[in-house]
């Protein structure tokens, strides 16, 4: 008797310690510097956001959150350190749509599921795509892009940061919608595209707006459309492409969020969401996303995995009418 009593005894003290330690955890938490995985190369607008956001996150707890560029296979290979690194808060992953959603709908393969490998945290912010090309490219306008690609159709490609990203599907979609067949050009990351196009090694691409806005305001490039439904604050003059006639509804956007590993503790995970959303409303740092083109969210765990449920539907929604597919 006196046996089963001390066992129980210490049962309830285990229980007790699972239900404490978590806690105390998030209390400490962070205790040494933070890694911050970036899936694509310096450059991007991934990575422009998550170093903003990480230096104040790094003001606002007095430790340090380390950027790592970890890039490859469309946003897997960083994503996949994430999912299989310590759940202990000290790695945290900024995602794109592509790793983490639009992938897996294109039949990526991957080695961590992100479903159920890496937990949501927090949409950080969301940011129309723009269609931008090449000065040298003769078109100054959506309309004046789609009649040449009908004219000439083989003249035209436009490069993205990956397969399967939110910008191959903003691609496809166009030549789905306007009856044309512009190339699609696959690069590792946005930096790399941007760089292409720049250099007029390509005529027009498909990327996320925070790298481009100062080519398009010194005329480096031209963007001649954005992708949301509604004009951006930072280049408000610049149409979306739904206010071209026949594309009412089109909408595509790159969003970052932050994600952990599964395991994590969820009062770290709590903690973390409530810090990114502090952060991304600070008057200075909520300027400098906006001047960017990102819409500043930092919402709750919650509501992020309602956001993602509702990307979900809309990207399964278009893959079954444009067949995109990840080798």
């Amino acid at each position: 008797m006196q046996l089963t009593k001390t066992i129980f005894n210490a049962v309830k003290l285990v229980l007790l310690a699972s239900l404490v330690t978590p806690a105390i955890a998030a209390e400490t938490w962070p205790a040494r510097p933070v890694h911050v995985i970036v899936p694509y190369p310096a450059g991007g607008g991934v990575d422009f956001v998550t170093r903003l956001i990480s230096r104040e996150l790094s003001k606002k707890t007095g430790q340090s959150f380390i950027v790592e560029n970890r890039s490859g296979a469309s946003g897997a290979i960083g994503a996949q350190a994430v999912a299989q690194s310590v759940p202990d808060g000290y790695t945290v992953l900024i995602a794109s749509p592509a790793e983490v959603l639009v992938g897996q709908i294109a039949g990526q393969r991957t080695p961590y599921n992100p479903q159920t490998d890496l937990v949501p945290v927090s949409l950080v912010g969301e940011t129309p795509l723009a269609i931008v090309v090449n000065p040298a490219t003769p078109a100054n306008s959506l309309s004046e892009l789609i009649a040449l690609a009908r004219k000439n159709p083989t003249l035209l490609s436009y490069g993205s940061p990956g397969i399967g990203s939110s910008m191959q599907f903003a691609g496809e979609s166009l030549n789905l919608i306007a009856h044309i067949s512009i190339l699609h050009v696959p690069f590792k990351g946005a930096a790399p595209c941007i760089a292409d196009l720049l250099g007029n090694q390509i005529p027009m691409a498909i990327v996320g707006m925070p790298p481009v806005i100062s080519q398009h305001k010194t005329g480096k490039l031209k963007i001649l459309a954005v992708t949301s439904d509604h004009r951006s604050s930072a280049l408000p003059d610049v149409p979306t492409v739904a206010e071209l006639p026949g594309f009412s509804g089109y909408r595509f956007t790159n969003w970052m969020g932050m994600y952990v590993p599964k395991g994590t503790p969820q009062p770290i995970v709590t903690k973390l969401a409530k810090l990114v959303g502090a952060v991304v409303r600070q008057s200075g740092t909520r300027k400098q996303l906006l001047d960017q083109g990102v819409e500043p969210v930092g919402d709750s765990p919650v509501e992020f995995v309602q956001f993602l449920q509702s990307e979900r539907n809309r990207y399964e929604a278009v893959e079954k009418k444009v067949h995109i597919k990840i080798d």
